[in-house]
């Protein structure tokens, strides 16, 4: 949400540094994002002045341009050579002076005013045309001002440029009270009133003066669902004139980031921003049997929404229908095409209600409609603000549009809502924020947040909580509401700590993940934290082997695109890799520990993983390996081997894999229990994402490792005292073999004696070894720990192997 501070100072008195404005509303609970000062006018027309042309006459070398003489308040007159057709003595214009930039119309780059020579005549400044300036498209001729214009005078402050400090603040969902420029400012200026010594109070705009001019227009309305809809109010404005909106009205929507679109709908516009209360106009003549009905419409029932977009409403939208219940707008989400204010329109009836949270989230999330009026209501409106908002957009069209109010207002509020009333302990808030505040102090705070205390003892007292507050429902909210505008920074830090002695579990979860993540930073990978969140598209277009009804689906009015929880890790982990590709970080090692959310039958199940994501470069370019080798799979084996025997497991079984995640890889396994699945991510699936490079990528059940690890013991050998024998055998065997195949062999043919075995060199040469051959050159470690190893026993050993392997495998020894 933007926040303009000129549009705050409309109803405080604040002289504050603007830095120091966004702190403060950072410290009262409205995070500041971001900041920025913004100008009407880019570059706020600094260095341009007024100035009165004293002498005009031909350039002596060019037909097209004058030469005049221009005071701008200065010694000296300036010199300066203007290719206007209008430009005339004894006018008053804008000038340029020298080291002024200007911010052309439709120019993105400046234009830098320099002292030079036009056709050998010195021009120290340059006249201005509007489209020159910035502030019209009009090329003309230069402007010619009024003759009261006072020479010398900044054409900021002739003109009235202004300046503005724009606050980007992230709104959390529960503060409906500050959804708009004067809830913000009755939240600053609590905090101003109790920390910053501020007086006055907030100046709300005054709707005493409204009057209804005739009632030649009247409209019916008809509330069918006060469920959905618990007041509705309206009033019909005709002989309205559609025009563009005033400069101060466009300048405080502008500087929001709001489109100005004329006089009536700016309006509209403005409220919403104001007041936090959105309202909706229909073109009256648009209105069938000139009545209002409030109701939801059969299932299926089809609607043109403004955006020309044909959607099937559902039964649970409230719709805002005319008297032939013809659906005119989705009630407090969107307007439909052909009801709306256009230049044509000149008389309307101005809705301002108050609906249901939960119908309007439902609706915009159903159509994926995030409007602003949308945001607001499903945050919870101020019911009793409807009658109010009215009025004051009523007389600003009366103001700004002509208009005259044709109707009574009409309000049906049959069950109005009454503020709260939350009995608290004032020991209780002390207690809960840890500061000893006197009664008094409590008092002034909730006097400055207009929180009127209906009852009050010595140990408790009853407030009563206005009606825009929705999230403030208990005791422990009060206390969150004091200790906002009190202020966390003034909470003293405790001198101590407390803590009870507690027992870890074996095998302590904590302890196994600390392991885990200790050796792999300590080998280059970065730990990432991805979102549990996730897009719904990902599994619907990209990998639909994930079947739909296992997605868990979630309502996010954030960010709607992240419908889902994660049902797997891969995604995540992409994203985390085009992100640092896309910031030139192409050699990136990432793992995360995180959770993923699957539907089984009635029931969400959450499990545990640990994922590794490699791409780029094995290694970092340096002075002494400036060959840059590539990341392979064998990389990305070895570290999830070493991972598994971290955690001390053993004995799985091992297969290739290819499917639409992997181009190839490799699973372990116990039975039908799937531990860990590693390969290359096909390159089909990264390049979806955007991803150009290879991406290496490991998954380990974490769930299934821990159950495992509470079944056996790691146990610790004792380094052997006798030295080991190495053995090396060269295999010619058929390519299909794999060298699983040959270590399974040979750990049932050795099983005490063999420490290790490794595949240390693989050749082919097909006129040598034979079609479809390969050699693989084997290594193997043998070793007693209860004596030293004689060749007859290596050797009694290595005949045994060589007969199996020739026998199961078919191998040829080369000797």
């Amino acid at each position: 949400m933007n926040v303009s501070l000129n549009w705050l100072k409309d109803y405080i008195d604040i002289d504050l540094d603007p830095v120091k404005v966004g702190e403060i509303l950072t410290e009262i609970g409205l995070e500041v994002e971001g900041e920025e000062e913004v100008e009407s006018i880019p570059g706020g027309l600094k260095g341009v002045v007024v100035g009165l042309v004293e002498a005009c006459g031909q350039h002596p070398n060019a037909d097209r341009l004058s030469v005049t003489k221009v005071n701008v308040g200065g010694e000296e007159p300036l010199n300066i050579v203007c290719g206007a057709p209008n430009v005339a003595k004894g006018q008053k214009v804008l000038v340029a002076t020298v080291g002024t930039e200007l911010h052309p119309m439709g120019s993105e780059e400046p234009l830098k005013i320099k002292k030079g020579k036009i056709r050998g005549e010195v021009s120290a400044g340059m006249i201005c045309a509007e489209d020159e300036l910035g502030i019209g498209v009009s090329h003309e001729g230069i402007m010619v001002l009024p003759e009261d214009a006072p020479v010398g005078q900044d054409a900021k402050t002739y003109l009235n440029i202004e300046t503005d400090y724009v606050y980007e603040i992230g709104l959390t969902p529960n503060r409906s009270d500050a959804t708009a420029h004067l809830g913000v400012a009755k939240d600053l200026a609590a905090a101003l009133q109790i920390n910053y010594d501020l007086t006055s109070g907030v100046k709300l705009p005054d709707v005493d003066h409204f009057k209804v001019d005739n009632t030649n227009h009247p409209i019916e309305v008809e509330v069918r669902n006060y469920e959905a809809c618990p007041r509705y109010a309206g009033v019909t404005i005709t002989d309205l004139k559609i025009a563009p909106s005033p400069d101060w009205l466009k300048n405080r929507l502008e500087v929001i980031g709001v489109r100005s679109i004329n006089n009536v709908v700016d309006i509209t516009n403005f409220i919403l921003h104001e007041l936090g209360q959105p309202l909706h106009a229909f073109d009256l003549e648009k209105v069938g049997a000139h009545k209002i009905i409030v109701e939801t419409l059969p299932e299926g029932t089809k609607f043109q929404s403004l955006d020309e977009v044909e959607r099937s409403l559902s039964a649970e939208d409230l719709m805002i229908c005319d008297g032939n219940e013809k659906g005119m707008c989705i009630g407090g989400v969107f307007g439909g095409l052909g009801t709306g204010v256009t230049d044509g329109t000149t008389s309307i009836f101005l809705e301002s209600a108050h609906f249901n949270p939960q119908y309007i989230r439902r609706s915009s999330m159903r159509h994926n409609l995030r409007t602003d009026a949308a945001k607001v209501f499903e945050k919870g409106s101020d019911p009793n603000i409807a009658v109010y908002a009215l009025k004051r957009a009523a007389m600003l069209m009366q103001e700004l549009a002509g208009g005259k109010v044709s109707s009574e207002i009409i309000d049906l509020y049959p069950a109005p809502i009454l503020p709260k009333q939350i009995e608290v302990k004032y020991q209780y808030i002390n207690d809960l924020i840890g500061v000893d505040m006197s009664h008094n102090e409590i008092r002034a705070i909730l006097e400055a947040m207009e929180m009127e205390l209906v009852a009050d003892s010595d140990t408790a007292f009853t407030v009563s909580v206005p009606t825009n507050k929705s999230d403030v429902l208990r005791p422990a909210d009060i206390a969150e509401e004091v200790l906002r505008i009190y202020g966390l920074n003034r909470v003293p830090i405790p001198g101590s700590i407390h803590t009870a002695v507690t027992v870890s579990p074996k095998p302590d979860p904590v302890a196994m993940r600390n392991t885990i993540s200790d050796y792999l930073s300590a080998n280059g990978f970065n730990e990432m934290m991805g979102l549990s969140l996730s897009q719904s598209k990902y599994y619907k277009e990209i990998l639909p082997s994930i079947p739909e009804e296992a997605l868990v689906y979630i309502n996010n009015t954030s960010n709607v695109h992240l419908d889902i929880m994660r049902p797997e890790m891969l995604f995540s982990g992409l994203e985390a890799i085009l992100h640092n590709q896309n910031r030139q970080s192409q050699d990136v090692k990432l793992y995360e520990l995180g959770k993923s959310y699957q539907h089984n039958d009635d029931k969400i199940v959450e499990t545990e993983h640990l994922s590794l994501f490699m791409a780029g470069n094995r290694v970092s370019e340096s002075w002494i390996d400036t060959g840059k080798v590539a990341t392979d799979f064998y990389t990305l084996k070895a570290y999830a081997k070493n991972v598994m025997s971290r955690l001390g497991y053993q004995g799985y079984q091992e297969k290739a894999i290819h499917d639409e995640v992997f181009a190839y890889g490799l699973q372990w396994h116990r039975g039908p229990q799937v531990l860990v699945e590693m390969g290359l991510v096909h390159p089909k699936l990264a390049k979806t994402l955007g991803i150009k490079n290879e991406v290496f990528y490991a998954v380990f059940n974490w769930s299934l490792l821990f159950k495992g690890l509470k079944k056996h013991k790691v146990q610790y050998q004792a380094v052997s005292k006798f030295p080991n024998m190495r053995r090396d055998l060269a295999l010619v065997i058929d390519k299909h073999v794999k060298f699983a195949d040959i270590e399974g062999i040979a750990r049932k043919t050795v099983k005490k004696l063999l420490k290790d075995i490794n595949l240390f060199d693989v050749y082919e040469n097909e006129e040598q070894l034979g079609k479809d051959k390969v050699s693989y050159a084997v290594s193997f470690i043998f070793e007693d720990p209860n004596k030293t190893l004689r060749d007859k026993e290596v050797d009694k050993v290595i005949n045994q192997l060589i007969r199996n392997y020739e026998t199961k495998l078919g191998a040829v020894i080369r000797r």
